[in-house]
């Protein structure tokens, strides 16, 4: 969908959140993917034999072997050129769905005013052309190339040989699959993840300006989110995504868990650090939604009480024949109607959309790492009872 054509209301029901940029652009010449389909499977195949098979091919036969040391007992080369390649090219297909029937829901319910919708699609094409930049591809390509800097000079200062590098008295020398992960499959795996990062900052801005234009929301719906409920669900379209950052993080504990200098404490630590900073990265969008849940939330709330007063006045003065203070106010009005159950149902509204029972697929996703690296070390007792903790916080 092209981002130069006047704004229409429709484009809120279809933002393709996977789509466009030169990454896009260049697959799509490649003919690994087309407009009408992303083709994650094959193209986590591809990649995955990119990052993680060529390194292999290149170590033979060495890469064989399952001694310490080797291509195939190395948990980061499964980590980041296997697992998280694999699922931040999985999750494409996963979040575009998730995010567009999300925005779907606003033109069906419908939850935006009719004056607001021309606003609205002006944000969907603002955020289609923030998705689709160059230059924030061109940062998440320099921030991969820096991690690959980072990767070769720790290789370059290795005390030990490995599959990647052969250490000598004068200097350490990479062999040809650490030289091919270095600069090939580490550089796509942590583009893949900065890429993915831009375009959920690109979604939560076009999320916080829809939360300012004029919402028709209900503060009886019986989501208790005032009809949002149903966004309060968008992180686990980043399952996937979210999986794969984990594995990233999971992977760089369990080198120290090798070198024996991480604890169970410390990794239980890691383990709830990491979970919050995940929860927060999708609070933080969806929090643009709580003030005008709020209000809304105020505003009904003083005007049932209103009714309310109203209402039991009357049947006050059709009982007793008078108010017991301010007598002779009104007449007896037998055509209003009890407000109590939508005040008590509008006073259970929150206004915060984030909420454990909606993304705890997403939380597990976090965690699920942590708990694999964690019983290579760790008794299993112990860290199935940390994960069900974290999840029950």
């Amino acid at each position: 969908m092209g981002t130069s054509a006047a704004p229409d209301p429709q484009d809120l029901a279809t933002f393709l959140a996977s789509h466009g940029g030169p990454f896009y652009e260049l697959q799509a010449r490649l003919r690994l993917l087309h407009e009408q389909s992303l083709r994650v499977r094959s193209r986590a195949v591809i990649f995955v034999a990119i990052a993680w098979g060529v390194p292999f091919l290149l170590g033979l036969p060495a890469s064989l072997s399952l001694q310490s040391g080797s291509y195939l007992t190395d948990l980061s080369v499964w980590t980041r050129f296997f697992l998280a390649i694999a699922a931040f090219i999985l999750a494409e297909e996963q979040v575009e769905q998730g995010l567009r029937n999300r925005l779907e829901q606003f033109v069906r319910a419908p939850l935006l005013t009719p004056e607001s919708l021309p606003t609205a699609a002006a944000a969907v094409s603002a955020a289609l052309k923030n998705r689709d930049s160059p230059l924030a591809e061109m940062i998440a390509f320099l921030l991969a190339a820096g991690a690959a800097v980072s990767s070769f000079l720790l290789m370059k200062s290795a005390d030990v040989s490995s599959w990647a590098v052969v250490q000598s008295a004068t200097a350490n020398e990479l062999t040809a699959s650490g030289w091919w992960s270095v600069w090939v499959s580490l550089p796509i795996c942590y583009f893949l993840m900065f890429r993915g990062l831009w375009r959920h900052y690109v979604w939560a801005r076009l999320l916080r300006r829809i939360a300012r234009l004029d919402l028709r929301l209900v503060a009886t719906h019986p989501d208790g989110k005032g009809g949002l409920g149903f966004l309060a669900e968008y992180p686990n379209a980043y399952m996937f995504f979210v999986f794969g950052m984990s594995s990233l993080v999971a992977a760089a504990l369990g080198k120290n868990f090798i070198h024996g200098t991480v604890s169970i404490a410390v990794f239980g630590t890691v383990m709830g650090g990491w979970l919050a900073i995940v929860i927060v990265l999708f609070a933080l969008a969806l929090s643009a939604f709580s003030p005008p849940l709020a209000k809304l939330k105020q505003r009904t709330l003083l005007g049932l009480a209103a009714e309310a007063t109203r209402y039991h006045r009357s049947v006050e003065r059709k009982q007793l024949g008078r108010n017991i203070v301010a007598q002779g106010e009104d007449e007896i009005d037998d055509g209003l109607t009890d407000p109590t159950k939508l005040f008590e149902t509008a006073r259970k509204l929150s206004s915060v959309l984030v909420s454990r029972a909606a993304i705890v697929p997403v939380a597990a996703a976090a965690l699920v790492p942590f708990a694999v690296t964690g019983v290579a070390w760790l008794p299993l007792k112990e860290v199935v009872d940390l994960m069900k903790k974290l999840l029950l916080v």
